[in-house]
């Protein structure tokens, strides 16, 4: 176990090199920072970092860099997340507010994200894993029509899916009523992948000769289910990485090709915590090679305590920690408002 002294010459380190660009050295350690100890007390120390793999010395440099094991000591012991200003929540509020729909709050919130943090961001929709219904509407429409409209919980942005049914039996304003009362007796409060298992037994509820008028409906419902089972991700901020060019080991373009590829965002998400808790993943903890140089900071979000998707970032290892998981923390407490319908 590292001493509290040794701690501090560690967070300093990380502190100077991701300001910096440059390695560390104890001279520079003890200009900049009151860390009570003379230049060679530091040398001893940053020796003992380095020999137990916090610190690394690159090339010939006479100073250090963190290596994983280091940066992911800075974050599980001596990050302290840097809360957002006044006026940077009140931004991120008015910008989110302005969505029109689910497309525009992920849209907006990539851009947010990305443009807080300089670096990739990326945004899951709400999983329909998660989500619930929360109503479904059946309305008539001239020439034999029905429109069809699913919401599911995520509020006032959550609209799953808008159809239009034609119908070869005639389906009176009593059997539409009696269909969509049933459905959200049966539906509502339900997780949609429940769905096409509950509305299987729906034809039960009806008499006979009722059954083939309804048909048509239920079978566009289940459709419209079976066709959004597929994770979808927005992509944000990819430009940000050339700011970096120097922090990955040959180039930025494996990263890229990594981050194209939509099966690597969800694992990426995926294995990040279901709890509102961050998850903060470090170098070599990324799953696979091409981001080896490069972290995640990723939360879910969703109304109240509920996850039902997940957001965050990626960017390289050199990164502000404080600042980028202040941010993304802060933001999908927003999203989740925002979802939620508060």
């Amino acid at each position: 176990m590292l001493d509290e002294r040794k701690l501090e010459v560690l967070r300093a380190i990380v502190e100077d090199y991701v300001a910096t660009q440059e390695p560390v050295g104890s001279k520079a350690l003890a200009d900049r920072h009151n860390l009570g100890v003379s230049p060679a007390t530091i040398r001893n120390d940053m020796a003992v970092l380095e020999e137990e793999g916090y610190i690394t010395q690159p090339h010939t440099s006479a100073g250090r860099v963190p290596t994983d094991k280091g940066y992911r000591l800075f974050v599980d012991r001596l990050t302290t997340v840097k809360p957002l200003s006044a006026a940077e929540r009140r931004a991120i509020q008015t910008f989110l507010d302005g969505a029109v729909d689910l497309d525009d709050v992920v849209n907006r919130t990539v851009r947010l994200l990305a443009q807080l943090t300089q670096q990739v961001a990326i945004v899951q929709y709400p999983s329909l894993t998660r989500s619930t219904v929360r109503h479904i509407e059946l309305l008539h429409l001239p020439a034999n029509r029905i429109l069809m409209v699913v919401i599911t919980n995520t509020g006032r942005v959550e609209q799953l899916e808008q159809r239009t049914v034609e119908v070869t039996d005639q389906v009176d304003d009593d059997l539409l009523a009696n269909l969509r009362s049933r459905l959200n007796s049966t539906l509502v409060g339900k997780r949609l992948t429940e769905a096409p298992q509950l509305i299987a037994k729906v034809p039960e509820q009806f008499p006979p000769e009722e059954r083939g008028a309804i048909a048509g409906v239920l079978s566009t419902l289940l459709d419209a289910l079976v066709e959004h089972q597929d994770e979808r991700f927005a992509l944000g901020g990819t430009a940000n990485l050339a700011r970096f060019g120097q922090d990955f080991k040959h180039s930025i373009r494996p990263v890229l090709e990594a981050l194209e590829e939509q099966v690597v965002l969800l694992k990426l998400l995926g294995e990040a915590t279901d709890t509102t808790q961050l998850t903060v993943r470090i170098g070599h903890e990324n799953p696979y090679e091409n981001l080896s140089s490069t972290s995640l900071v990723a939360v879910g979000y969703g109304p109240k305590d509920e996850v039902i998707a997940k957001l965050g970032v990626v960017g390289p290892t050199r990164m502000d920690y404080p600042g980028t998981m202040g941010a993304v923390r802060a933001v999908a407490r927003y999203v989740g408002k925002i979802v939620a319908g508060a």
